[in-house]
């Protein structure tokens, strides 16, 4: 919507969103609200079928918004349209990295989830050139074509998944042992029975017993629950990172970058769309230096480092602004610059990562779900408010963001453990261990060595997880289940 937004034809047709901020910001936020709906489809569907839904909906939300005709209740049905559009994507962004987490190995599990990330950098800055050429068509083509193509991608996630497996460990908290079996080999390429599978069974059949999932699905309350699961304190973890990620400004920067441009530092609405291409070629560009560094470096430093250089650009921005000089102006732009390069390597990925590996199995479903509602509806608060503040308070609107980037350092220094080189199940033993022993879990994450799968299956029993006697009526479930 970025390039959209501001344009003459745009706002000839939806004349409620010409010269005022408040429309502007409301029309672009509204896609946001639909994310509230999403609590419940990962794990009533299954991962896969969700994810084909959401670009189901996200079509249907397409069709709706780019159909409507002039003078009659255009502005209302194009709100609908992206509100519906907004649902189909909260599905398949609360969804989509859950999955991945679920069917990854603990090697390259951040690798694929940073890939994901890096993906919407290249899809922005898609958006972005498209927005930039339709605008030299005809008028109705400036608008409706951008929003029109994101069917594609739609037509792609929903097809492309008929052909790819469920999630193993939702198919085992289904009891579809044998199906499950038959993912967790083709995945490793092990065979069905090999004593590999096996065990990657039993370590993942002890992690659900220790969640405390009995198939079904999970009520919301579990979301609240403390003690060696610590399911709320995992969940606020996960939403925090998502939301964080908003109120940092990052959409501030995305969603609006020529109408920066051009209110900020008095660029022409053609000269805004280009930087803004630019920018996205950048950001585009950094958001692939996650892929070699997220293992190697881990998510805690990456976190750290992102907050410290998205806040000393924002300070670069507000403080070029303050002469009001466009020599000083030009300086605010290199700091919008830099901004994106620090979100796109760092804060881009990382909060899609960190939920879908921080909960349990029992609750990764709608606790991803909830932390996806935190960031589309931070999302739709920073949207709604960066028109109106930039008109308001200028270059203050950069010092607030500022402001709020540094106040992360501290809450991720303090609360988020290390889960960088860990399966699934070993971040269930890293909670276990800070509850058990009465100790921070950044702390519990630094004193546990790396776990073999054996090993894990000794902790779980070492904590309490799982008893002798319930692990042979696993082993005989492993053996004798039935297919759903």
């Amino acid at each position: 919507m970025s390039g959209i937004i501001s344009a003459e034809p745009f706002n000839t047709y939806f004349p409620q969103t010409r010269g005022n901020t408040t429309w502007q910001g409301f029309v672009t936020a509204i896609y946001e609200v639909g994310a509230i709906f999403i609590l419940t489809f990962g794990d009533w569907l299954g991962r896969r079928r969700a994810i084909m839904l959401g670009g189901i909906v996200m079509i249907l939300g397409v069709i709706i918004q780019v159909s409507p005709i002039y003078g009659y209740h255009a502005t209302a049905q194009f709100i609908v349209g992206r509100t519906v559009t907004g649902v189909g994507n909260g599905i398949n962004t609360s969804t989509i990295p859950t999955y991945q987490a679920e069917c990854s190995k603990t090697t390259n599990r951040g690798l694929l989830i940073c890939i994901e990330g890096g993906v919407i950098a290249f899809g922005t800055l898609i958006a972005y050139w498209i927005d930039f050429g339709a605008s030299y068509g005809p008028d109705n083509l400036t608008w409706r074509f951008p929003i029109a193509f994101q069917c594609v991608f739609g037509l792609i996630i929903s097809c492309f998944m008929l052909w790819l497996p469920e999630s193993p460990r939702w198919l085992l908290t289904k009891d579809r042992h044998e199906d499950a079996e038959t993912v967790i080999a083709a995945l490793h390429g092990w065979e069905r029975k090999s004593p590999e599978t096996q065990l990657t069974i039993s370590v993942i059949m002890d992690s659900i017993h220790a969640a405390g999932h009995h198939g079904g699905v999970t009520p919301f309350s579990t979301l609240f629950g403390g003690g060696k699961t610590q399911h709320c304190r995992r969940m606020l973890l996960g939403a925090s990172s998502q939301f964080f990620q908003q109120l940092g400004g990052c959409n501030a920067v995305i969603y609006f970058f020529p109408i920066l441009f051009e209110t900020s530092i008095g660029q022409s609405h053609s000269m805004s769309l280009l930087l803004g291409g630019i920018n996205m070629i950048v950001y585009s560009i950094f958001a692939t230096t996650s892929w070699f560094i997220i293992e190697r470096v881990g998510r805690r430093k990456l976190f750290l480092w992102g907050s410290v250089g998205q806040c000393l650009s924002m300070v670069l921005v507000f403080a070029c602004l303050i002469p009001g000089s466009p020599p000083a102006a030009k300086g605010a732009a290199v700091g919008l610059f830099t901004y994106i390069a620090f979100f796109g390597a760092t804060w881009l990925p990382l909060p899609w990562l960190y939920p879908a590996e921080v909960n349990p199995i029992k609750t990764r479903a709608k606790a991803n779900a909830v932390s996806t509602c935190s960031n589309w509806l931070f999302n739709f608060l920073i949207v709604m408010i960066t028109p109106v503040m930039i008109s308001g308070i200028g270059w203050g609107t950069y010092l607030f963001f500022a402001i709020l980037n540094a106040l992360f350092i501290p809450c991720i220094w303090i609360f988020y453990p290390e889960t960088a080189g860990r399966s699934l199940e070993e971040i269930d033993i890293i909670f276990a261990k800070g509850y058990c022993e009465n100790m921070s879990y950044v702390k519990a994450a630094k004193e546990l060595p790396k776990l073999e799968e054996t090993d894990i299956d000794r902790m779980a029993k070492e904590y309490g997880f799982i008893k002798d006697n319930e692990e042979v009526g696993q082993r005989r479930g492993l053996t004798g289940g039935k297919r759903a």
